[in-house]
């Protein structure tokens, strides 16, 4: 069944029939969250024409919601509108991006074929996003998208990094070959693969170690993005680079809210002025608070080693033991020595033969060497059952080899982890990286992240989290902090609360959808535990951000989250930009908007083309080549076209900045 979602509130319909089909719209073909808030994103942010392609029936990742795919969209456009015609009647309106674009179209089907694609429109549009949770379906998708039309652009969701890789370079090739002689700068746009658990699994990870620091890479520096809570009267706080945003008034208030977009006045302010910073009092900030070299990428580490110590070959008691019969061993080679003329060597000799019981009886031998000879028999009747339990345990642990490990004794200070798929997978990666101790907690043992915590030795509980006794085999009384990254709200929300009724104190960040259900969460546990961290994140809403920027033929640094908003780093070329070009960076600057942070001094032939990417070290393992970005600014320093700059945007400075030409690439 195809179809229109009927116009929403204050919004122009779809066009006449009769009409000739609009050009240059974008597509977006999903099955879950993600692809409903990136159709938001589009159509709200960048005020893009967006057709909506969604599977019939309920959203396979909530079956107890009572909506089905469609109904989740339009409720969800009907509140992003209404958010917007309240902004436009407070006096925003002369900004709004969406005056005169039609409603989202959505349209249903249960495959992206031939047939759906091109009703979609895939011949006219200028850009096209699959975002199935499946990637065999996505690459189907995209291999029939590229045939139907080999100037489109396309952005690919896939969790296979080395598979998108080599997609990413095929049809990139497709699109050359279809058009020859394209600017090289189009066909780098004109594939991007992206996954939705790489971008969000950074920030995840640095919300359950500190709570407070956020990093974003470019060109092998590191952006340190950090929290600080509101100085104390009399107390001056280092104000770092820059101010990147001011909290919400609300953020030390038990009873206050995790600001989002739709928190008015009291929520975080993005990229505020100086004046607005020096007035603000009470509230936090996140700085700029340092630049760092990135080191090398490097694998995750494995808990426990690299190779198989002692320690996880033979248990404690069992290497007790051993111990104990070397040291009655050694006395008894002492006893002989002082007791017979002996050399050290024979009496050695002597003993081990007597432990061994392969010695001739001592009948003749002086009292000494036969007591001694008495006790080392004893001694050997311990060696026996110590070596039939050694090669137990070392058959026992070839067998268990391959087996999850289970939490130590010990363990303490560590994250617990709740859910292995997709983004529990990237984030348990993340987490191994920093070399941050982890407990896994997952329920289906066949979870695509259960072959990766075996072979990185990560300590992993099997088990319902809901259930009684699962937290506490997770040693959840001394961790330090809890991940609730499984895909179902209600749970995340219950292993939170029962987490913190054993832990009062304990840092907790859950990944949530709905931003009314967060707010709602974040206040209650707030109002409960003033004195413990929580954080609530939604992947998609981490994510739409970037895959809209790759579908406008952009691509960002990093995502940073400032509550429930999210604050975007990008690289731009000043050239086509009225609000940069031929103005100081003092003048460039725009509150609330965006912000130059630095500025690319390389030479335009020799630029990284991508400045997420870290530059390859030289292969004699010597210093990495410096890097061609200019950090301390002077505020007059004059924009100008040949430029790159590195900027800090809101979603919607960004859009104003990526503000596209209605045309698609020029046929051939």
């Amino acid at each position: 069944m195809l179809g229109f979602v009927p116009p929403l509130p204050q919004q122009p319909g779809r066009p006449q029939p009769g009409r000739p089909p609009a050009t240059g719209h974008m597509i977006v073909c999903g099955d879950d969250a993600l692809a409903r808030r990136l159709a938001v994103e589009l159509r709200f942010v960048y005020g893009e024409r967006v057709t909506l392609l969604l599977p019939p029936g309920r959203d396979a990742n909530s079956p107890e919601t009572p909506l089905t795919q469609r109904g989740r969209a339009a409720a969800l456009f009907g509140r992003m509108s209404a958010a917007m015609n309240r902004t436009a009647a407070a006096g925003n309106g002369g900004n709004d991006t969406n005056a005169g674009v039609e409603a989202v179209r959505i349209m249903e089907a249960p495959e992206p074929s031939d047939d759906v694609l091109e009703e979609a429109g895939v011949d006219r549009a200028a850009a096209l996003a699959l975002v199935y949770d499946d990637d065999e379906r996505n690459i189907r998708a995209a291999l029939t998208a590229r045939r139907l039309n080999p100037r489109l652009r396309l952005v690919i969701r896939l969790y296979n990094r080395k598979l998108g890789q080599h997609l990413e370079e095929l049809l990139d090739q497709a699109a050359a070959v279809a058009m020859p002689g394209i600017d090289p700068a189009l066909l780098d746009a004109s594939t991007t693969v992206l996954s939705d658990a790489d971008t969000a699994a950074p920030a995840l990870a640095a919300t359950a170690l500190t709570g407070s620091s956020k990093i974003i890479q470019a060109e092998g520096l590191l952006l340190r993005a950090a929290e600080r809570p509101p100085p104390r009267p009399g107390e001056t706080l280092d104000p770092g680079l820059c101010t990147l945003a001011l909290l919400s008034s609300t953020t030390n208030d038990p009873a206050g809210a995790e600001g989002s977009d739709s928190s008015g006045d009291e929520g975080p302010e993005l990229l505020p002025s100086e004046e607005t910073v020096a007035a603000a009092e009470g509230r936090g900030t996140v700085v700029l608070e340092a630049i760092s070299r990135a080191a090398p990428d490097r694998p995750a580490t494995r808990m426990g080693g690299r190779g198989a110590p002692l320690s996880q070959v033979f248990s404690r008691r069992l290497r007790w033991s051993a111990l104990g019969v070397a040291l009655a061993a050694l006395s008894l080679v002492v006893a002989s020595l002082l007791t017979t003329e002996d050399t050290a060597v024979h009496s050695t000799y002597l003993t081990l033969l007597d432990l061994l019981g392969m010695n001739d009886p001592a009948e003749e031998a002086p009292a000494a060497r036969q007591i001694i000879q008495l006790l080392s028999g004893i001694a050997g009747l311990l060696l026996l059952p110590l070596l039939i339990a050694a090669v137990l345990e070392a058959f026992g642990t070839l067998r268990t080899a391959s087996s999850l490990r289970r939490p130590p004794r010990g363990l303490s200070g560590h994250v617990v982890l709740l859910g292995l798929g997709k983004i529990g997978t990237r984030v348990l990666v993340r987490l191994r990286e920093l070399d941050i101790p982890v407990v896994v907690v997952e329920e289906d043992p066949d979870a695509r992240g259960i072959p990766l915590a075996r072979s990185m030795h990560v300590p992993t509980v099997l088990g319902d989290v809901t259930q009684e006794g699962v937290l506490e085999a997770a040693k959840i009384r001394r961790a330090h902090a809890l991940l609730a990254l499984t895909s179902i709200d209600t749970t995340n929300l219950e292993a939170t609360l029962y987490a913190r009724s054993v832990k009062p104190d304990l840092r907790v960040a859950l990944r949530l959808y709905d931003d009314e259900f967060a707010t709602a969460v974040y206040r209650t546990l707030r109002t409960a535990h003033p004195q413990a961290l929580t954080r609530s994140r939604s992947v998609s809403h981490l994510a739409a951000p970037s895959f809209a920027v790759a579908m406008m033929g952009r691509q960002i640094l990093g995502a940073v989250p400032v509550e429930r908003k999210v604050m975007l780093f990008a690289a731009l070329e000043v050239a086509g930009h009225p609000q940069l070009e031929g103005r100081t960076v003092q003048q460039a600057f725009q509150a609330s908007s965006w912000r130059v942070l630095a500025i690319d001094a390389t030479p335009p032939a020799d630029r990284n083309p991508d400045l997420a990417a870290l530059p390859p070290y030289p292969p004699d393992g010597g210093a990495q080549p410096p890097s061609g970005l200019v950090w301390d600014l002077d505020p007059e320093h004059v924009l100008r076209a040949q430029d790159r700059v590195v900027i800090a945007a809101t979603r919607r400075g960004l859009a104003e900045l990526l503000r596209r030409q209605r045309s698609v690439l020029p046929r051939q």
